[in-house]
């Protein structure tokens, strides 16, 4: 049980990472362990300025993931447009958002009930 958890950590150390190689915005951590009936453990949501930048940060956590721990996203969607890509990690769902798609679904909304935690970035 303690190495999922650990396991989980690294991802979502290595997923944070990735955001902020490329000045990802906005970034939270959604904890859904506590809510019944959810898909998986965390969500991680982020921003970008950009179709070009949202891209940019969907490359960099891909790269970043797979360098520290070979592991790949079991599924991804939304490449194409890169108004919302979700990268589906099993366990960890990164949403990257534009800001008005992002102010459109309000997802944090959605998902009131679970622990967020805001990661503070320093650019």
């Amino acid at each position: 049980m303690a190495k999922k958890h650990s396991n989980a950590d690294q991802l979502i150390a290595a997923i944070l990472s990735g955001i902020e190689d490329v000045k990802g915005k906005e970034i939270n951590i959604l904890d859904l362990r506590e809510i019944e009936n959810t898909v998986c453990d965390y969500f991680i949501v982020c921003e970008g300025t950009s179709n070009t930048q949202v891209n940019a940060i969907v490359n960099a956590i891909q790269k970043k993931v797979s360098k520290e721990l070979k592991d790949k996203p079991w599924h991804i969607e939304g490449e194409s447009n890169a108004e919302w890509v979700l990268m589906d990690y099993v366990n960890v769902v990164v949403h990257v958002f534009q800001k008005h798609i992002r102010e459109y679904y309000d997802i944090e909304s959605l998902w009131g009930d679970a622990k967020t935690t805001v990661i503070e970035t320093n650019y």
